[in-house]
Parts: C-alpha cells; structure tokens; sequence
C-alpha cells in the first residue's frame, strides 16, 4: 500500500534507486524539499524527457535521442574496427580514455544460461547484420574487439561471438586481462582500460 505522505513517498521512490539507501534517500528527499520549486521542476522534466526521448541509435543500439548517436555520425572515427561492449556505460567509460576512435556496438545484455538470458535476448541479430551490410561508413569492417566485462557471463558472450563471427572472416579481439576479473568495465580507471584496449588479443 502506497503511503499517502508526499515526503515518505518520495524517499520510497530515491530507495528504488541503485546505491540508494534510506538515509541518503532522505538526505535527498530533504535536500529537494528545502531547495527553489525551480530545482523540483527541473528535476521532473529531466526525468520525463529522459524517457520519452532516449531512445536506441539505429546502428549501434547506444542510447541516444536522435535515429543515430553522435558516435555513428561522426565521419572522423575509424569505421573498420567495432568494439562491442555490454552496456552504454561500458562505452562511455572507454571514451573517456581518448584512445579508441573506433565505432561501437552496445547489447544491452549478456548471454546468462542460468538467468535465462539467450543470445535472442541481447542485441547481437544487429551487430551480425552491420558486419553482413559489408560497410561502415563506406569502409570495410576488419576487426570487432569484444569489450564485456571479464565476468563468467562476459566470457560466454565473448566466446559465443567468437563462434558467431568466425566464417565471416573479420578478425576477433578481447580486450586485455588489465580489467580485473569479476569488475565492472563502468568502475574501471583510465589507464586500466586504455592499457586493456592496447593489449587486446585476438580470439
């Protein structure tokens, strides 16, 4: 039963979110309350529009509020390498490390046999049919670099496309063990990941 107290209701809501326990969660919920109406507003219309707008890019599935991200549109990145990774954070965490001018691949997921989770469930039908396309940005794809995380999950997905990928003749790589086995690709620090992408190997 839903508490009728707007003060209780929203701490409930702050719960609700990853990391967020009951006292930061009020933290927040007082912090919101004694702040401008401005502030609330704001914060309202943010969340709205972040999901009636962000939406999947048309190529790569990243997040984005167009048809395509600005990834996909930029003509300066190196259309013959795809680095697919699990999720958008993934991929924003090796943009920060400046050292892959690559394009990408996000799935949204990873093959989890004893969650349930199949390769049908993640956006890998996309990424085969990019590669079959022949192009990207009118240059030929030569090498996809499988950048999951190295968890047991990451491993099976990595393989699998390996075993997917392998007739296609395009080279397969993963990214280096620098990323510690069982981490988070999101909680991972610079050099570390541009270390991983330097020292990839191939399949």
């Amino acid at each position: 039963m839903k508490s009728r107290d707007p003060i209780t209701r929203l701490v409930n809501a702050f719960r609700k979110l990853p990391g967020i326990g009951e006292r930061t969660a009020t933290r927040l919920t007082f912090f919101v309350l004694h702040e401008s109406e401005e502030l609330s507003q704001e914060l309202a219309q943010a969340l709205i529009e972040v999901k009636e707008q962000v939406g999947l890019c048309d190529r790569c599935c990243n997040l984005t509020d167009g048809t395509q991200c600005s990834i996909c549109a930029d003509t300066r990145r190196d259309g013959s390498v795809i680095c697919v990774v699990e999720r958008t954070q993934d991929l924003r965490a090796i943009e920060r490390t400046g050292d892959f001018r690559g394009h990408y691949h996000v799935l949204h997921g990873l093959i989890s046999p004893l969650d349930g989770i199949g390769p049908d469930d993640i956006h890998l039908r996309e990424l085969i049919l990019r590669l079959q396309q022949g192009s990207e940005d009118q240059q030929m794809v030569e090498e996809v670099i499988v950048a999951t995380s190295p968890s047991v999950d990451g491993e099976a997905t990595a393989l699998y496309l390996q075993r997917l990928l392998q007739p296609m003749a395009i080279k397969v790589s993963r990214i280096a063990s620098g990323v510690p086995i069982g981490g988070d690709l999101e909680y991972t620090d610079r050099v570390t990941l541009a270390r991983a992408l330097a020292q990839r190997h191939e399949m």
